[in-house]
């Protein structure tokens, strides 16, 4: 699949992330995400918002499912969500559960590997599972707690292509990466590029990052939008 922008909306106030989103519409992102802390803010009211000013565009509900998974998923596909995520780490048939409700409601599953002892083997199982994409993903707290100890911080790039190679579903990758390396995301083999902390949301309070950043997103959407795959 041709590269897809992504940008996560890790807000806690709906007004500024309708702003946000408009914003990187503007500058040719392609996907909206409701990110975690803007779900707990804001709920579904949150999600309806979104689709309300934006129809026709992918929203990604980023629930991070561990359990309850068939409600949770029909709530936010009723709400407006075409695609939700739910965790490796969670029990079997909660993953199943989701899938089986995206089936019925019309949305795509993500399935995401974050805490996972064996990365790779999560997502190969996430495919199994039925999902339809693998967010390999490096949590914030891990990435912080590790850098705290004066070690070297994990980024996803470490087992990105390893993750790419043992599935057919499209890959995305999440967690601390640079600017840069989001930009390369897609020569790895995982298409789905997403922007958010520390990139276009500060990572610490939350709120949209400072500075010209329609223009910053609009170059770096022609950068991702330009890359062809085979």
């Amino acid at each position: 699949m041709n590269p897809i922008v992504q940008i996560s909306l890790d807000l806690t106030n709906i007004d500024e992330a309708l702003e946000t989103a408009a914003m990187a519409m503007r500058a040719g992102v392609d996907w909206l995400e409701a990110g975690t802390p803007l779900i707990l803010a804001e709920g579904l009211h949150g999600v309806k918002k979104l689709r309300e000013a934006f129809p026709g565009v992918p929203i990604v509900a980023d629930l991070k499912t561990m359990d309850g998974g068939y409600l949770e998923a029909e709530m936010m596909a009723k709400a407006g969500a075409t695609h939700v995520v739910v965790m490796a780490r969670a029990h079997e048939e909660t993953i199943k559960c989701v899938v089986n409700a995206g089936r019925d409601f019309g949305i795509k599953v993500m399935g995401d590997n974050l805490g996972c002892e064996d990365m790779v083997a999560a997502a190969k199982w996430l495919e199994d599972l039925g999902c339809d994409y693998v967010i390999h993903h490096i949590g914030y707290d891990e990435r912080r707690g590790i850098a705290a100890r004066g070690l070297r911080m994990p980024s996803p790039l470490d087992q990105l292509r390893e993750v790419v190679n043992a599935v057919k579903i499209p890959v995305q990758a999440v967690g601390g990466l640079s600017l840069e390396q989001a930009i390369q995301c897609p020569e790895y083999g995982a298409p789905l590029v997403v922007l958010g902390a520390p990139l276009t949301i500060d990572g610490d309070s939350f709120k949209t990052a400072g500075g010209d950043l329609e223009s910053s997103l609009r170059l770096i959407c022609e950068k991702i939008h330009s890359y062809k795959t085979n």
